[in-house]
């Protein structure tokens, strides 16, 4: 049977459906619910489930970016969101990340059938899945998405071997790579780990390690300090700053460390570096 997990934060809500849909009927069994989108999330990874029935409207987190996590880590996943307002933008964006349908509260019976119905459908008729990574998620006329999308995704070098534990390519996990990127772009300056973004973008940190392997071959350090020195260049180029002080700005605590990265990835020294100015 089809394993089926329910997340709402209205208890009724979750109840309900529990008990009033026919889920034998369709070969599904509810094998869990949950009342916000971090419980869901982690209810996900717990249970597998093959359906997810969940409200978009979560307090602790954004409901794309759950939606995204979800089906960058479970891309055979069939999830159905309820919600209890109109926006055809947010709907539009969520059927492209993967979402089967997208329902109004309250919704009629005949019409959560009809999803469940769709979902079941899916599940028994899957096929190739694969989608090539939807480069409009980038807008270009803005300066940090082109930076990013240049640098990393357009960029990236030539493809190691030995890939074999690929994920599949989806507009979720372009989703999820984006997230990530610009949060590590916001935070490079900091102490920042593989876990601290895995866990703003709601993701493990092994998926997200093959996610960034993968659409930039690169690993999450070496990009970290790609974003430092591209920074620093510019410092050396256009300020006067020490180079100590460019190099705790970037995020490195210690100059040394900041010579060696600098001299491997540039080919000179950050002394040399602005003397070609």
């Amino acid at each position: 049977m089809y394993k089926v997990l329910i997340v709402d934060d209205e208890p009724i809500i979750c109840e309900g459906l529990k008990r009033s849909v026919r889920w034998a009927g369709f070969n599904c069994e509810v094998v869990g619910t949950a009342s916000n989108g971090l419980e869901g999330l982690e209810q996900v990874r717990k249970l597998s489930p093959d359906i997810l029935i969940s409200d978009i409207s979560m307090n602790n987190m954004d409901g794309l970016a759950m939606v995204a996590a979800i089906k960058s880590e479970h891309p055979e996943m069939e999830i159905c969101l309820l919600t209890g307002y109109r926006n055809f933008e947010y709907a539009q964006r969520a059927i492209k990340l993967g979402v089967t349908r997208f329902l109004l509260k309250p919704s009629k019976m005949d019409e959560i059938e009809e999803a469940i119905t769709a979902m079941t459908d899916n599940l028994r008729s899957r096929g190739n899945l694969g989608a090539q990574i939807i480069d409009n998620l980038w807008d270009m006329r803005l300066e940090k998405d082109r930076y990013l999308y240049e640098t990393f995704i357009a960029g990236k070098p030539e493809e190691k071997e030995g890939t074999d534990n690929r994920v599949r390519d989806s507009e979720a996990n372009s989703y999820v790579l984006k997230m990530a990127l610009i949060y590590m772009l916001d935070h490079y300056t900091q102490k920042l780990s593989l876990g601290d973004v895995a866990e703003h973008c709601y993701v493990s940190s092994w998926h997200l390690s093959k996610l960034l392997n993968q659409y930039t071959a690169r690993g999450f350090f070496e990009i970290i300090n790609l974003m430092r020195l591209d920074q620093a260049k510019v410092l050396l180029q256009e300020t006067g700053s020490k180079i100590q002080e460019i190099s705790e700005t970037v995020g490195f605590l210690d100059v040394a460390h900041f010579s060696r990265i600098f001299k491997s990835y540039v080919g000179c020294s950050p002394k040399e570096y602005r003397g070609r100015k």
